[in-house]
């Protein structure tokens, strides 16, 4: 009988000091004497049969064990079992862990990493060697998971995965949402509610899935690939244009399945812009730095997607309170312009001078009327002297003739008079032409300008006009403003 003394973490064997033994060899009591002096002889046992024998005792004894040392000789079959050993530096034993444990290990083994194994030990009945069967393993020093996520994180790298030049732009105006987390979970609330409360014209596509656990990972992958399959057959108008990936927060291990290879990868492929958005803003996870955009929580998720929203209201009501404050300032500018231009001393003058040529008409009008009165009054005059100086019997027929010259005299002074008015209202007509065509408003449609100096006097002379110096151009459909470069 062997005793063994155990050590916290591991198993020392070591055989206990047996007390002083007496062996009577008179009574035969020594096994091996006994077996010396048996009248039935004992049978040989097969290879196989002693092999059996030595794993069923072995697996009986150490049917768990915890034992720590350093991996070496690792190897990972194509079957998926891994095969290494475990040594300490002066011994070694042979380890296997089988495809249908070790999926449950976060990490790859590698040489030279110190670890603590807990299994039992068995032979390998074909070769009759023992070897410790490992059911878990875990790291010395640091955790399983930080190694693991070193590792994914390392391979991820090396392939290009965390590349900046491959991360998409969000849509400016996303209307449609895609989530993928749990339907149970804190994260799809934090979101629809930030959304309800700062985007309300935005729609909200639930993509449930599992976010912790075995499976998580598996269920994770597949939402992003039916998100991405709706995508290929849904009217533009239906399509997702964001999908947040995430969940809230939790420990290292709620938070693990966003660290698999397989949603890193899946994340990548999508067509559809991801934001990740996973436990709170200390966690960051491998989803984090493959996505196109990382939130610290999922409901800064939401509020990175309502910004687009927000600012283009907050745009709009800049807009139209610059537009609104740009118009004051050209209605006013042009009300001064307008000032300015009938306070101009050519706007003064034109005015004075029709009424003064108006007059001119006038007088030149009474005084011919004058004319033509005082001609008829005189012609009058001088037939009444005539039939005064003639016989009434031997000037009837005169009179007569005189009477019809008269009235041709008349009638002749008539049309004269109404040509001297027409002959008049056409020199009158013909002056209003000159005056306006005169009009400055009429020079202007011609092409030509009026241009004003800063302080609105009117440049006559190009030499009054300096280099640099600001002038106002006024055409006959609004004014130009231009600079000097140079004056000749």
């Amino acid at each position: 009988m062997r005793n063994y003394s155990v050590n916290a973490d591991k198993y020392h064997y070591q055989p206990a000091i047996p007390p002083l033994m007496v062996y009577n060899f008179t009574r035969m009591e020594s096994p091996l004497f006994e077996a010396l002096f048996e009248e039935e002889e004992r049978l040989p046992v097969s290879v196989s049969e002693l092999n059996a024998d030595i794993r069923a005792t072995l697996e009986r004894s150490f049917g768990s064990v915890w034992v720590e040392g350093e991996i070496t000789n690792f190897h990972a079959a194509a079957s998926g079992h891994w095969y290494f050993s475990l040594t300490d530096g002066a011994s070694l034993i042979k380890a296997a862990c089988f495809k249908g444990q070790n999926f449950r290990i976060r990490f790859k083994p590698f040489d030279g990493l110190q670890v603590r194994v807990r299994g039992r030990v068995t032979t390998y009945e074909k070769r009759g060697e023992y070897q410790l069967l490992v059911e878990s393993l875990e790291p010395v020093g640091e955790g399983a998971l930080t190694v693991a996520f070193e590792q994914i994180k390392a391979k991820l790298a090396k392939e290009g995965l965390f590349d900046q030049a491959l991360k998409r732009p969000l849509p400016p105006f996303p209307r449609r949402i895609g989530i993928v987390t749990s339907p149970t979970g804190a994260a799809v609330h934090d979101i629809i509610s930030v959304l309800e409360r700062r985007a309300r014209s935005v729609s909200i596509v639930l993509v449930p899935t599992l976010v912790q656990g075995d499976q998580a990972g598996e269920q994770i992958e597949a939402a992003i690939a039916l998100a991405n399959a709706f995508n290929d057959t849904a009217e533009p108008e239906k399509k997702i244009d964001v999908l947040i990936v995430g969940r809230g927060g939790g420990s290292a291990e709620d938070l693990w399945a966003f660290n698999e290879e397989r949603v890193a990868r899946a994340i990548r492929a999508s067509k559809i812009p991801v934001i990740s958005a996973v436990g709170h803003e200390v966690d960051f996870s491998i989803a984090d730095m493959v996505a196109d955009l990382r939130a610290p929580t999922p409901s800064a998720a939401a509020e990175i997607v309502a910004k687009a929203e927000i600012e283009i209201v907050t745009q709009l009501e800049q807009g139209s309170a610059r537009l609104a404050r740009s118009m004051n300032m050209i209605l006013l500018a042009a009300r001064a312009d307008m000032q300015s231009l009938a306070m101009a001393p050519i706007f003064a003058e034109f005015p004075a001078r029709i009424r003064n040529m108006g007059h001119d008409v006038d007088g030149a009008m009474r005084r011919a009327t004058e004319s033509m009165t005082t001609m008829f009054r005189s012609r009058s005059v001088r037939t009444q002297e005539v039939l005064k100086r003639l016989s009434p019997l031997g000037l009837a027929g005169k009179l007569s003739e005189n009477k019809r010259r008269l009235g041709l005299l008349d009638q002749r002074s008539n049309v004269a008079g109404q040509r001297m008015t027409e002959s008049r209202h056409r020199t009158l007509e013909k002056a209003m032409s000159r005056l306006d065509a005169m009009s400055p408003l009429r020079v202007l449609e011609r092409g030509y300008s009026i241009t004003q100096k800063s302080d609105n006097s009117i440049l006559r002379d190009a030499a009054d006009a300096a280099a640099g110096e600001l002038l106002r151009i006024r055409l006959a459909k609004g004014e130009v403003k231009a600079e000097v470069k140079e004056s000749f």
